[in-house]
């Protein structure tokens, strides 16, 4: 593997940092995306009940803040539900974007990567093919040799588009999740907005 990756020039460094970074990024939004991160269970519910338990003390609204990404939001509108209805809700749809900033970081990244890499690999292959051609003499080149010369540039290709493949399904999954995530969560403050101001049991 080592001799392939000497053998396919300086290019295929790049493409590797890629891989590197797209396992990197892959690995840390599955953590941060977990549900339990950002749309716990129940948590509408026993932010209810412990608002009607004690109010809008800073103690819940320090839990909230603490507990996920919905809770955020959550701990928002709570620290500002003495005010008016649409005042409460502004608060929450602000704290509702830097959510949203957070849970799409690195995101682009990722995109990039997708649509980089297979240039980065075609990229590799025609510097192969400009350096194998360059190097042949007034008799020409062995068909074998330059075969395989033929083959350790195209390397460069199919690791660009093996970076890419991975890169491009999971930025599609992340980027469909936290849509879908974002839509849930301001149903939620929605609902909870309209809880605590009286306008829904």
């Amino acid at each position: 593997m080592l001799s392939i990756i000497q053998a396919a020039g300086w290019t295929i460094w790049l493409i590797i940092l890629c891989s590197v970074i797209t396992v990197a990024i892959i690995g840390e939004r599955f953590w941060t995306l977990r549900r339990s991160s950002v749309l716990p269970e129940n948590l509408f519910s026993d932010t209810v009940q412990a608002f009607n338990a004690q109010g809008a003390s800073p103690d819940l609204v320090e839990k909230l803040s603490e507990n996920s990404f919905l809770g955020r939001i959550f701990a928002a509108g709570i620290a500002n539900v003495k005010s008016s209805r649409e005042i409460m809700k502004e608060s929450m749809e602000e704290t509702g974007r830097a959510v949203m900033v957070e849970m799409e970081r690195f995101l682009n990244g990722l995109g990039t990567i997708a649509t980089v890499a297979p240039l980065l690999g075609l990229f590799g292959t025609v510097i192969g093919m400009i350096d194998i051609f360059g190097a042949s003499g007034p008799q020409g080149q062995n068909p074998a040799q330059l075969a395989h010369g033929i083959s350790v540039a195209l390397y460069n290709t199919a690791g660009g588009i093996a970076v890419a493949v991975p890169a491009l399904i999971f930025y599609r999954h992340f980027r469909s999740k936290v849509d879908t995530m974002v839509v849930d969560m301001e149903q939620q403050g929605i609902k909870l907005v309209e809880t605590l101001h009286g306008d829904r049991k």
